[in-house]
């Protein structure tokens, strides 16, 4: 049997589920742009591309030299092609404009095009996160706006994760699947059908340095997985923690587990850490897609309405059975 590539997959979901032809462009565009921050990633010290750049996003954090390549390879790999009212990243304080010589598309494009970026000078595997929503109708020029939709109302959202392999995760709103990049082919191939997250799991993955900040509810649930058989719980777990927000979230969709990153009394005034347009939305649309929950603690993600192009937010995500539990723990305190 021949080998499903993204390509064919794409075409197939347009016939089989009348996805847009223009949105199986932008999928494809998105997926050619992966291979090339995949390329540049690959080449580290050889390319010169490890190390600082010497600028500050939007959000006052020092900028890799990988950060700033991959944003550009996004925003012209997709300002051309027809699909696109408009893009914003979480590397740019304002939304992206599509120049005004190339024709507008129905649809917006978030993306962060390089998360987990602390990791790279120490060759650890970092991904790029992106999402998709129409553009709302009668609108020509797009704005911040724009884009504060729910991310129920996404179309399709996926991530890259550049590591032993390159991996395209996507899913279209029917299920998720799992691309590997066949480099002598230089194509996505279909190679994971349909993506679940195991429904018990013995992992968590969090940052343990930052205990002493978090809210009760979660320093008592963590504190029940500490304890093992001897916990209310009754099992041991084990604890990972990449700190490459698409590796741990990969980990999780296929081998279970939860992912949970709290608000804290560091910044009280912060719902969060993680940006709800740039990643949790997204990584919540593809593991809720794969079976498990998405939630800040207290409400599910994907129902939350954005305020500001880059809010933030706590996530608890992964296997149902555990976010259920620790969601319940803030509904409770």
């Amino acid at each position: 049997m021949s080998r499903v590539t993204l390509s064919r997959y794409l075409i197939e979901q347009t016939r089989d589920h009348n996805t847009p032809a223009d949105l199986r462009f932008l999928v494809e565009v998105v997926a050619r742009a992966c291979k090339a921050i995949s390329h540049a990633v690959s080449k580290g010290a050889l390319g010169g591309v490890l190390g600082n750049a010497g600028t500050d996003n939007v959000q006052g954090e020092a900028q890799k030299k990988l950060d700033v390549i991959s944003n550009e390879i996004l925003l012209e790999a997709n300002e051309w092609g027809g699909h696109l009212a408009a893009m914003a990243s979480e590397e740019m304080e304002e939304a992206y404009q599509i120049p005004g010589h190339y024709p507008k598309g129905a649809y917006l494009l978030l993306f962060d095009p390089l998360d987990g970026s602390s990791n790279i000078d120490v060759n650890v595997s970092v991904g790029t996160i992106f999402s998709v929503l129409r553009c709302p109708e009668g609108t020509t020029t797009p704005n911040e706006q724009s884009f504060l939709q729910p991310g129920t109302e996404q179309v399709a959202a996926g991530y890259a994760i550049y590591g032993p392999q390159t991996m395209l995760v996507l899913t279209m709103g029917n299920g998720v699947k799992g691309f590997t990049l066949d480099r002598e082919m230089g194509s996505f191939v279909l190679t994971h059908d349909n993506m679940q997250v195991p429904e018990q799991t013995k992992e968590f993955a969090i940052n343990m340095s930052n205990q002493r900040h978090w809210e009760i509810p979660v320093a008592r649930y963590v504190s029940e997985l500490l304890a093992g058989t001897t916990g209310s719980l009754g099992k041991d777990y084990n604890m990972r923690w990449i700190a490459s927000m698409v590796a741990d979230v990969h980990r999780i969709l296929t081998r279970g587990g939860i992912f949970m990153y709290p608000r804290d009394a560091r910044e009280p005034e912060k719902a969060g850490k993680l940006r709800l347009m740039y990643e949790a939305n997204p990584m919540s649309f593809i593991i809720e897609q794969a079976g498990g929950a998405a939630t800040n603690g207290r409400q599910r993600i994907l129902d939350i309405q954005p305020e500001s192009l880059h809010q933030r937010v706590a996530v608890f995500l992964g296997s149902k059975e555990e976010v259920d539990r620790i969601t319940g723990y803030h509904h409770n305190a």
